[in-house]
């Protein structure tokens, strides 16, 4: 049973996130957009199952929960303990290989993604991770890169704006054509 740590803001005002005392998963990312996305995850149905949560991403020591912005914080948390502290850790989560990475973009054979994904690992996911989101390449159409936010990010006023103007700056060092784009 994982002991909060800490419950922490995140730069959406619709998310918080929780830090445990033990990790939850092997480093095993798991995100969840709605109830039907989380069947079969006892933990993240058990979230979606308290009115006004929206989203669920989890990963090793982390959990965020967003939620509609129709909920009192302060109330909602007192709603979300338990089920995270009741959660049992699984270690033996097999890697979901979509989660960061679409299968019509892994199975590409532009070697532009590659080389963007790689980017993503390295200089913009471990910061969307702090804040408690993550960042899931759907595809590169032309010049067009598709992206779409999870977790904290889905909904976070910032990242339709700065973020993606930052990534998209970073991205138009590998191809200064390329176009960001949030789906």
């Amino acid at each position: 049973m994982p002991k909060i740590k800490e419950i922490e803001r995140t730069p959406n005002p619709d998310a918080m996130r929780f830090i445990l005392g033990e990790p939850l998963t092997n480093g095993v990312t798991r995100s969840f957009e709605s109830s039907i996305d989380a069947d079969g995850d006892e933990l993240a149905s058990a979230l979606f199952a308290i009115d006004h949560v929206i989203n669920v991403y989890y990963v090793d020591k982390y959990i965020t929960v967003t939620q509609d912005g129709n909920a009192v914080w302060s109330e909602l948390l007192r709603k979300l303990a338990p089920p995270i502290r009741e959660a049992k850790p699984q270690m033996d989560l097999a890697d979901d290989q979509e989660v960061h990475v679409s299968e019509e973009a892994m199975n590409s054979d532009d070697p532009r993604l590659k080389e963007i994904n790689e980017m993503l690992d390295q200089q913009v996911r471990p910061y969307l991770l702090a804040d408690g989101g993550g960042l899931k390449v759907i595809g590169l159409d032309g010049h067009r890169l598709k992206v779409h936010y999870q977790g904290a990010c889905g909904t976070c006023p910032t990242a339709t704006s700065g973020t993606l103007y930052a990534i998209e700056s970073m991205v138009k060092r590998i191809d200064p054509d390329i176009e960001v784009i949030s789906v």
